[in-house]
């Protein structure tokens, strides 16, 4: 996987990664799914926390592997829906700042924390983006939620032991939380450069399934 973070760099340099990362904050993810209607108690709720890589970043609208997900649910596990509530360039700052409201107004099954790459690529203090982790799977707990946590890993301008200790912290905390973990999103797709946007970052349409297939088996069994 490390392969495809080198051909990041070398293509876009670890400066126009970050700016690509500000530039998109704040942007919502398309077609948030609403809170069942009153009637429908019976409807699970399975919450989205993640950045652009969850958001629909630059793919026509209901070709995410979120909206994928609702598909397959609707087909496999009808009493479940998704609210996704990931915005582009969010950080675990920015869930941990979100989360007790989304919490409080859909009351999730099950929480998929897909955050972190851009506390990464900004360089920020890992103890800091560690803490956040806990904290979103703790609360998320706490809530009554079922936890899947979902890795990344990052380019090496920070040099390898950087590099190393952030994809650490993914099973670490997970383990901590008795969360569920997707250890890499970007699994079996990294090196290959036809399921990515021009940026070289964000999958394309086409990569989108391949993320959903990822998340897929570790989420399944969580769904009664």
């Amino acid at each position: 996987m490390r392969l495809f973070f080198r051909y990041l760099c070398s293509r876009l340099g670890f400066a126009a990664a970050a700016l690509l990362a500000a530039a998109t904050i704040a942007q919502p993810a398309h077609g948030q799914t609403a809170t069942p209607a009153p009637g429908s108690a019976a409807t699970r709720i399975i919450l989205v926390l993640g950045d652009s890589l969850s958001a629909e970043y630059g793919v026509e609208r209901g070709s995410g592997w979120v909206p994928l997900l609702q598909k397959r649910l609707d087909e496999q596990k009808p009493g479940y829906k998704v609210v996704n509530a990931s915005i582009s360039g969010d950080t675990t700052s920015g869930g941990v700042t979100r989360l007790p409201a989304l919490l409080a107004q859909h009351h999730p099954a099950v929480v998929i924390i897909e955050l972190g790459s851009n506390d990464a690529l900004r360089g920020l203090q890992l103890n800091m983006t560690e803490n956040n982790l806990r904290t979103l799977a703790q609360e998320s707990k706490r809530a009554g939620a079922q936890v899947v946590l979902v890795g990344m890993q990052i380019p090496p301008n920070y040099g390898r032991d950087y590099t190393t200790r952030f994809a650490a912290l993914f099973p670490r905390i997970a383990q901590e939380n008795q969360a569920s973990l997707v250890p890499f999103l970007l699994d079996g797709i990294a090196t290959n450069r036809e399921l990515f946007q021009a940026d070289g970052m964000h999958p394309n349409e086409a990569g989108q399934p391949k993320l959903l297939d990822n998340v897929w088996p570790v989420l399944a069994p969580l769904l009664k």
